[in-house]
């Protein structure tokens, strides 16, 4: 026998899930900056980077964005993706934190 519909709500009284806000902000997105655009995503780093911005560490485990230009050289944009600190890569092209 099929069960209903109404046996896989979430049962009466009990509390909703809260939103997840770190999937939200590794959300793939892309942004005009000089030269063209850029793919622009957050994610947490796997190991120690170098940001172009600044020339220091992202450290392992720290959220940071992670930028590639939309129509690379020869067509090779995802290749050229670099990790930056969030507050270098806004200061890179005059954007303001949002926070």
């Amino acid at each position: 026998m099929a069960r209903s519909r109404r046996g896989r709500k979430r049962p009466y009284g009990q509390g909703h899930i809260p939103l997840n806000m770190d999937r939200l902000r590794s959300v793939p997105r892309v942004e005009p900056g000089p030269g063209g655009a850029y793919h622009v995503q957050e994610v947490r780093a796997r190991k120690a980077y170098t940001c172009p911005g600044c020339g220091g560490q992202v450290s392992d485990g720290a959220w940071h964005v992670v930028a590639w230009p939309e129509e690379g050289l020869l067509g090779r944009g995802p290749d050229e993706r670099r990790h930056w600190h969030t507050g270098c890569w806004k200061a890179r092209f005059g954007r303001r934190p949002a926070w």
